[in-house]
């Protein structure tokens, strides 16, 4: 057990990774006890309209849409921890400025659609970046093992975030959450000033000269000649628009179908974290790069559970199938994620990722504002299943497609225990 916990963690043993996860931490559980608030705020002020909600989400992931691939560029071309202390900083500014409104109840629609949008206008550039940034905190042997605790560290604090959230919520209403979320912010700003640059690892990077003349267009032609990258990040296109708008159908599914409060909220958003948790995990162990078939089988998996979801008639069960429904979740999406970076050139891995990121969150705002009408005009429960059947349908095309091209087949073996595999030479 111990030799087991040492690898699973072995990540930590770099510094400069330790200062990273722990920043990351602290501004994380803020963050998602922020996002719970802002829901709810977005809900009292808009008299529960859960189309309101998805404008809100989309306002949030639409800089994602227009800046992230600029911002990959950026990352390829300057210091990624310049970059992550100048995203950071203007993140806390933005948290301050908004628990002020909050706390002073001067507080209106608008001022939560303007947040949203500066707020994902940092997301758009911190995140490509921090992404890419990883590889240079513990080098390339460590990799897989660092993006996994990367995700145990996010679903960690989406955990404890939405707990505490609905709780302080319910006790002291959603201004003392905003301003504990702006303060949680300074702690990546003081670890990112603590790290040692002379230990991190660049040496796989181009030289100065040629980062200048880093393009965006290069990064896209990349991808398009690459179908091991480009397959992952197609279906985590679909999937993240008509299925991971959690954040928005969990909370109109709490609010409008079952009738409960913001702790009940906070206990689905729980529930979805343990299994996320779990499924990150389940990750770190890995150390070479995922093949395609287990990224499209966690997409399988990730989808029909998904479905169910959407299909459950009560609130435990609810809970219930959300658990299973986030691990797979977070498995696919982390599979996915390391298929690329793992197979993706030093060179281009800032605007790789900005593209990554730009599948992965950048479709929200086609996608939010489409699941908001869908649960305002057929419930909150049909825009969950109806998202879960397009993703369904998105990772079986794939898996058929991916078929075809390597000749692979699927079976089913019954002995010594029922499940599917791939018989395949390419892996």
């Amino acid at each position: 057990m111990q030799a087991k916990l040492s690898t699973m963690f072995q990540s930590l043993q770099v510094r400069n990774y330790r200062l990273f996860a722990s920043g990351q931490l602290i501004k994380l559980i803020g963050v998602w006890m922020m996002f719970i608030a802002q829901d709810w705020l977005v809900l009292e002020l808009s008299d529960n309209s859960a189309t309101a909600l998805g404008v809100v989400t989309a306002l949030q992931f639409t800089p994602v849409l227009l800046l992230t691939l600029l911002s990959g560029r950026l990352a390829d071309r300057y210091d990624k921890r310049v970059l992550l202390f100048a995203a950071n900083a203007f993140w806390t500014v933005l948290a301050l400025g908004m628990s002020l409104l909050v706390l002073t109840d001067l507080v209106q629609l608008w001022h939560v659609f303007a947040f949203a949008a500066l707020l994902g206008t940092a997301n758009a550039v911190e995140t490509p970046v921090r992404q890419a940034f990883v590889s240079e905190l513990v080098g390339t042997p460590l990799l897989p093992n660092a993006l996994s605790l990367n995700a145990a560290v996010f679903n960690s604090a989406r955990i404890v975030g939405p707990a505490v959230a609905g709780l302080a919520i319910a006790a002291f209403d959603v201004g003392p959450v905003f301003l504990f979320t702006a303060l949680s912010s300074i702690a990546p700003l003081v670890n990112v000033v603590r790290m040692r640059t002379a230990e991190l690892h660049r040496d796989a990077l181009l030289p100065r000269d040629e980062r200048a003349s880093a393009r965006v267009v290069d990064g896209l032609r990349y991808v398009w000649r690459r179908p091991d990258l480009l397959l992952p990040m197609a279906v985590m296109s679909v999937i993240g628009m008509s299925l991971f708008n959690f954040q928005l159908t969990l909370a109109a599914l709490a609010k409008t179908v079952f009738h409960t409060g913001a702790a009940s909220f906070g206990l689905f958003s729980t529930a979805l974290a343990v299994g996320a948790l779990g499924g990150a995990l389940s990750g770190t162990g890995r150390r070479s790069r995922p093949s395609v078939w287990l990224v499209l089988g966690a997409a399988i998996a990730c989808a029909s559970f998904g479905t169910l979801v959407g299909f459950a008639s009560t609130y435990w069960l609810v809970v219930t199938l959300l658990v299973p429904t986030g691990f797979f979740m977070v498995f696919f999406a982390q599979a996915a994620n390391q298929r690329v970076q793992l197979g993706v050139d030093a060179a281009f891995r800032g605007r790789v990722m900005a593209l990554w990121v730009l599948v992965f969150l950048g479709t929200n705002p086609v996608g939010a504002p489409l699941i908001g009408w869908v649960a305002e005009h057929f419930g909150a429960g049909a825009s969950i299943w109806m998202g879960g059947l397009i993703s369904l349908a998105a990772a079986l095309i794939a898996l058929t497609w991916q078929l075809r091209r390597s000749g692979a087949r699927v079976r089913f073996r019954v002995l010594p225990m029922p499940r599917f595999y791939v018989t395949s030479t390419d892996c």
